[in-house]
């Protein structure tokens, strides 16, 4: 069973970087698998922001990260890395990656309950 943990959060100033990490273990992310980056703001569902195919490292982002947060994978597949730049008040949240495995149809890529195996998150806090 894929095991995954995230690490890289902390609290910056806005306008700072981030590099979270999210690190694979007990089992194997194949080239047909999504992996992807949620966050949770208090009181609020989990929602995806970036997600990536290992197939064809298709990535896909939500408009709201679009062009700041940048998705990537190592070529073993072992670890799922977002960088964060251009930091914002507003993307205070947990993050949480997640795997799964399969074909996910198109607009499904950032939605967390298409996602199976969940890291426990990491807290992003950024202040003004």
């Amino acid at each position: 069973q894929v095991q995954l943990v995230e690490s890289g959060g902390g609290s910056v100033q806005a306008g700072a970087s981030l590099r979270l990490s999210c690190s694979v273990s007990g089992g194997v992310i194949t080239n047909s698998d999504y992996m992807g980056w949620f966050r949770q703001f208090p009181g609020k569902e989990r929602e995806g922001i970036a997600s990536i195919y290992t197939g064809r490292e298709t990535t896909f982002y939500d408009d709201s990260v679009k062009g700041r947060f940048t998705i990537s994978l190592n070529s073993a597949r072992t670890t799922l890395f977002l960088q964060m730049d251009n930091l914002k008040p507003e993307d205070t949240a947990m993050y949480f990656c997640a795997s799964v495995g399969g074909y996910l149809p198109r607009f499904w890529e950032l939605d967390a309950k298409k996602y199976k195996y969940w890291g426990q998150g990491t807290q992003v806090t950024v202040s003004s």
